[in-house]
């Protein structure tokens, strides 16, 4: 069976110019062509094309690209370790990255008291008020705001930890129901849901089921909270707003 180029593009999120390019410069060309002379795409080339994203994925310049793959001594299967040893050390730094700046839209660190070593310490490389102005812009209005820099302002360099403990053991669990296939509207996750909403009243600001609603709806819409919920898990961004919403109609 063979492939339009207009249907790879579509199967590889890809536009036809780049796989036109890629013919091109040699590094993926096609197995066929139609009696008129079309490109068309076999099962070997689709394949190839799966390793090409792979690497530039993973910032390989083209040319590398093109090197690592026409290897005569290069096993497909050490091209697969390979990607997955690369990627999943990406994921575990961008998991890190995108939860500092997760807390920090939520206006969790505004107002830390720490030194530059015990924030580097608690948060990693991100500044946790990276976000600052835009949260003040966005909530600086609200009581919730108010409470929350009240509460972080007393917070120690142990509770951050703590927090960032509890927020990082939810996720583990979240992401492995969402694996295990569990509804959103099941008791596992509509628990998981609950305990979401009793974290943020705990650490931040009193969170009624109403509220809860409202950050599920954004944590899909805003695309810096779904790219973080993402990250732990895909999909897991719009199984948690399902979640929060069932349980928040269980609740009453």
């Amino acid at each position: 069976m063979s492939y339009s180029v207009g249907q790879v593009a579509a199967f590889a999120g890809v536009t036809v110019r780049t796989l036109h390019h890629y013919d091109e410069i040699g590094l993926l060309v096609p197995g066929g062509r139609s009696h008129a002379g079309h490109r068309r795409y076999e099962d070997a080339d689709l394949d190839r094309l799966q390793q090409i994203l792979f690497y530039r994925e993973l910032g390989f310049p083209l040319d590398e690209v093109a090197a690592l793959l026409d290897d005569p001594a290069a096993d497909p299967r050490e091209h697969l370790r390979r990607q997955h040893e690369l990627l999943t050390a990406r994921i575990e730094k961008l998991q890190k990255m995108a939860a500092a700046v997760e807390h920090a839209m939520e206006a969790r660190t505004m107002g830390i008291d720490l030194t530059p070593e015990e924030r580097f310490e608690v948060f990693g490389d991100k500044d946790p008020e990276q976000y600052a102005e835009e949260a003040e812009a966005r909530w600086g209005g609200t009581e919730q705001y108010a409470e929350s820099q009240r509460r972080a302002a007393r917070y120690t360099k142990d509770d951050w930890k703590r927090l960032q403990a509890e927020a990082d053991a939810w996720g583990e669990r979240y992401a492995a129901l969402v694996a295990a296939g569990e509804p959103p509207a099941g008791e596992a996750a509509m628990d998981l849901a609950e305990e979401h909403r009793r974290h943020i009243s705990r650490w931040f600001y009193e969170c009624p089921y109403e509220m809860h609603r409202c950050l599920g709806e954004m944590y899909v819409s805003d695309e810096r909270f779904k790219a973080f919920y993402d990250s732990m898990r895909p999909g897991l961004a719009e199984h948690l707003r399902e979640a929060i919403l069932a349980n928040a109609d269980r609740r009453g």
